[in-house]
């Protein structure tokens, strides 16, 4: 990775597009900021996909407006994240393929000072899936979190069990750095999670095989 004039990695704070300006491509994918015209196809995605997600992500707080039924939650949603892109704190993507929606990624929490760290997280369309499209999309924001972003580490974290999302970091030979207990609440359960990590320096030795491979 090559980074401009004397200024070190992950402490440069960039400048990135906002808003619907923002594009990042893979071999085969778009990643985009969603908003709220995406309802549509975002919401029969969701609805469709609800027994194969649901068990992976936190539970929605009771009496709160549902996303994935409700248009203008939907729009608050997408809001926030362009309020976080705005802060530099967060970067949510949807995932487009032949301009479809299948999914989505995002660059949540990202911390600077010492630490120039962001979560990795991520859902595919159960349609879509095995088609080796989310790892192509984790090379994607790496590619972004750590030479736009210019950010040390990236990390992902994942309940021990499942299977699909651990294939993915395999795929890309993401270090395993252990298993946090009970990190995080996920459908109502405190769930124990693999912890993945990915730092510029490590980037920086397999960005050729990566973009080969993936880009």
């Amino acid at each position: 990775m090559e980074s401009s004039g004397s200024t070190p990695v992950g402490l440069h704070h960039p400048s990135v597009p906002s808003g619907s300006m923002l594009r990042l491509f893979g071999r085969r994918v778009l990643l985009r900021p969603l908003v709220a015209a995406d309802f549509p196809q975002w919401s029969e995605v969701r609805i469709r996909n609800e027994r194969w997600l649901l068990p992976w992500e936190p539970q929605r707080i009771v009496g709160q407006p549902d996303p994935t039924r409700d248009r203008e939650a939907f729009a608050v949603r997408c809001s926030a994240r362009e309020r976080e892109r705005q802060l530099g704190t967060g970067y949510g993507f949807g995932i487009f393929v032949d301009g479809a929606f299948a999914g989505e990624i995002n660059l949540n929490s990202v911390q600077r000072g010492p630490f120039q760290n962001a979560y990795v997280g991520y859902w595919i369309d159960k349609a879509k899936a095995g088609n080796n499209y989310m790892p192509e999309c984790v090379v994607v924001i790496c590619k972004f979190g750590f030479e736009d972003l210019r950010l040390h580490r990236l990390q992902v974290a994942i309940i021990p069990r499942n299977a699909n999302s651990r294939k993915v970091v395999a795929k890309l030979g993401l270090r395993e750095e252990g298993v946090a207990l009970r990190y995080l609440e996920i459908n109502g359960v405190w769930e124990d999670h693999v912890r993945y990590a990915i730092t510029c320096e490590e980037w920086t030795q397999r960005r050729a095989e990566l973009h080969a491979a993936w880009l």
